[in-house]
C-alpha cells in the first residue's frame, strides 16, 4: 500500500508532496505536540499552516488556502489570512501516522475558527482526509453543504468511505458482530450547523 502524501501546490515557489516523516521533520518551532491544548475534542500532533507555507514559499498572490479530500470528495476554500496563524494540520497520533478513523490522512483544525470573524469559516472548514492543499489567489471550488439534505449525504459518504478502507486495511476476523451502527440521533452535532438552525442536526464526527 502507497504511503498517503499531502501535495501542496498553487500559488507556491516550490511545489511538494510531504509525507509522514517530512512532516516529523519540520522545525520544532511549526511542530505541536497535541492540539487538544487549542481543541480539548481533538487530539494528535500537528504542523502549523505558517511552516507548511514557509516550506513551499507561498506567493503574495496566494489569498485562498483550499483543503481538499479525495476520500469523501470534500473542498472547502476560504480567506488564507485569518487563519496563517492559527491553522494547523494533524498528521500523527501516538506516534504513528493519523488514520481515517481520525480524520487521516491529514486534518486541517483552525485553533478558535469564530475568532476568525468571518462566514466564510465555520467549524465546517476543519477538514478531515486532507491530501491536498491548495493556494489560489481567487476563491477555489468549495462543495461545503449549504442546506440540511447536503450535509447528512455528505456525511454518509464519508463513513461509507472511512468503513471501506478500514476494511482494506484490516484482516477480515472469521466472525464479525452485526450490531455496529449507531442512529443517526445518537451522532454529534457540529457548531457550525447548530449556529445556523434552531435545532441540531446529525454529523458524523
Amino acid at each position: 500500500m502507497n504511503e498517503p502524501t499531502l501535495r501542496i501546490d498553487g500559488e507556491v515557489e516550490r511545489p511538494r508532496e510531504l509525507t509522514f516523516a517530512d512532516l516529523a521533520a519540520l522545525d520544532a518551532a511549526d511542530q505541536v505536540a497535541d492540539v487538544s491544548q487549542y481543541d480539548p475534542k481533538r487530539k494528535g500532533a500537528a504542523v502549523r499552516l505558517s511552516g507548511l507555507l514557509k516550506l513551499v514559499g507561498a506567493k503574495s498572490s496566494a489569498k485562498y488556502l483550499g483543503l481538499h479530500g479525495t476520500l469523501d470528495n470534500f473542498h472547502a476554500s476560504i480567506p488564507l489570512a485569518p487563519v496563517l496563524d492559527r491553522g494547523l494540520l494533524i498528521y500523527s497520533l501516538d506516534g504513528q501516522p493519523l488514520d481515517t478513523k481520525a480524520g487521516g490522512p491529514f486534518r486541517f483544525l483552525i485553533a478558535d475558527y469564530a475568532a476568525c470573524h468571518t462566514q466564510e469559516i465555520d467549524e465546517c472548514a476543519n477538514v478531515k482526509f486532507v491530501d491536498h492543499i491548495e493556494l489560489t489567489a481567487l476563491k477555489g471550488f468549495d462543495n461545503r453543504p449549504e442546506d440540511d439534505a447536503q450535509h447528512e449525504a455528505l456525511h454518509r459518504a464519508a463513513k461509507t468511505n472511512s468503513a471501506r478502507t478500514t476494511r482494506l486495511r484490516t484482516p477480515t476476523p472469521a466472525t464479525r458482530p452485526c450490531n455496529i451502527a449507531q442512529p443517526n440521533d445518537a451522532l454529534p452535532k457540529p457548531a457550525c450547523w447548530l449556529n445556523r438552525h434552531a435545532r441540531p442536526w446529525p454529523f458524523a464526527e
